[in-house]
């Protein structure tokens, strides 16, 4: 207390590098507690979706997947307007808090349809649009709440706390099958009453507007004359045109990158698939793949970020693709033995593809949007990104269809090969303002439009 009161007060001060020691935004981490609260109640229906419907009603696996890829896809497109809807006004919080809400009662929307196939059908559709209309106003308002140069953090610290989500949600409803005794209805009441605690977390402790983040003054050594007052400060448009952020060839390169690399990215569904021919594992394992996959992906998205904000996140995105590589290569090679030789290296791969490029990439765009443009530049990205793994996927089951899983991967090993090549030429050099290792860090403000 001594020290800090007499020291002197001309002293400059130094900002820390890479902005460590700073503590992660309370924004971060109301929203990172609200997406585990709400993936615990979309996972619990996610993991036991298929087996109500093949096995319960009697839906075949075609006309299952037909419903899966037709809602995602709609998914997709929805994010556009859940972006421009945001933008206008800043309503970041009420369009998130929108989708969320639509989540919820798709739970319920489940319960109330019955075996009736157009019911089930709105209710999935419900679902996706609430996902797609939320996701692209809740990354701006990370962006728009942590400082530029801590961005991959703030979206590692997040995707950890939404994958522990991912984790305790199949868990949680396989509990409730095995306690009582295959009751789908159980599982779709306690999802949609955590889905409505998570919209009362986000009504409670996300703040509504968020300001632009601070850069951190650096106190005068000496007095400096006073100044004149600066003319008043137009107010910023109510929003953008949802594609505006095309404008901007930093964006266009990072969209086109990142919608190549989409391009050869076929699917966990497919890799999963893959993995039982192989191994030829037991139907019941089946479910539990991906809490292995979600498991590194929460070990390592925090170190991710960290590492993203000091070197760059140009590089750590593209090396986590090199690690999708090695998925694809590591399902190609004759490995013999025990099946856990196979197994754990392909869900580690695909952790630490996840955890390099999910948050990395929206940390990447989003210091290179204007803030009342963030939200409909996110939507843009994602759904570029989104309908290139649609395509991707479609590509991949007809080659498989057609060819056999052997051809059909090497082809995706090529194309993804390919991919990385073109996103290495047309990713911009550290867009975001971070530094170089070894080069001290710059306080880069956020764009603005007058």
């Amino acid at each position: 207390m001594y020290l800090a009161t007499t020291g002197r007060r001309d002293t400059p001060v130094r900002p820390r590098s890479g902005g460590a020691g700073r503590r992660v935004p309370g924004t971060v981490l109301a929203l990172g507690t609200v997406s585990l609260v709400t993936d615990i109640s979309s996972e619990m229906v996610t993991a036991v979706l298929p087996l109500y419907l093949v096995l319960g009603l009697g839906l075949s696996p075609l006309q299952f997947g037909f419903l899966d890829g037709l809602f995602n896809g709609v998914a997709a497109v929805v994010r556009l307007l859940g972006g421009y809807a945001a933008d206008r006004g800043r309503g970041h919080k009420r369009v998130a808090g929108l989708g969320y809400a639509l989540s919820a009662l798709s739970r319920l929307g489940l319960l109330l349809a019955g075996g009736a196939t157009a019911g089930i059908a709105a209710a999935l559709a419900t679902d996706r649009v609430g996902k797609g209309i939320r996701t692209a106003p809740r990354d701006a308002l990370i962006t728009l709440s942590s400082p530029p140069e801590a961005l991959g953090r703030s979206f590692g610290v997040h995707r950890a706390m939404d994958t522990t989500g991912a984790l305790l949600g199949p868990l949680a409803a396989f509990a409730l099958l095995w306690a009582t005794a295959d009751a789908y209805d159980a599982v779709f009441v306690v999802s949609f009453c955590v889905g409505l605690l998570g919209v009362l977390l986000l009504v409670l402790y996300v703040p509504g507007q968020q300001p632009a983040p601070p850069v951190r003054p650096v106190p005068p050594v000496r007095p400096v004359p006073p100044v004149r007052p600066a003319p008043p400060v137009r107010p910023a448009p109510r929003g953008r045109k949802p594609f505006e952020a095309l404008r901007d060839p930093a964006f266009r390169r990072i969209l086109a990158a990142a919608s190549l690399l989409g391009a050869a990215t076929i699917g966990d569904a497919f890799v999963y698939l893959l993995l039982q021919d192989r191994l030829d594992l037991p139907v019941s394992w089946f479910p539990l793949l991906p809490l292995g996959a979600a498991a590194c992906y929460l070990l390592l998205a925090i170190p991710a970020g960290r590492i993203a904000d000091r070197v760059g996140r140009r590089l750590p995105f593209l090396y986590g693709h090199l690690a999708l590589l090695g998925v694809y290569a590591t399902l190609l090679a004759p490995v013999g033995g025990p099946a856990l030789l196979l197994l754990v290296p392909v869900l580690v791969l695909l952790g630490v593809f996840y955890a390099t490029t999910d948050g990395v990439l929206m940390a990447l765009a989003g210091p290179v949007l204007p803030t009342d443009g963030r939200a409909g530049g996110l939507a843009v990205l994602q759904t570029g990104q989104a309908l290139a793994r649609l395509l991707a996927a479609a590509g991949f089951g007809a080659a498989w269809t057609l060819w056999g899983p052997g051809p059909a991967l090497w082809a995706a090993l090529s194309a993804l090969l390919a991919a990385l090549a073109g996103g290495w030429a047309l990713l911009p050099r550290d867009p975001s303002g971070t530094p170089a290792p070894g080069q001290p860090q710059a306080q880069i403000p956020e764009r603005r439009t007058a």
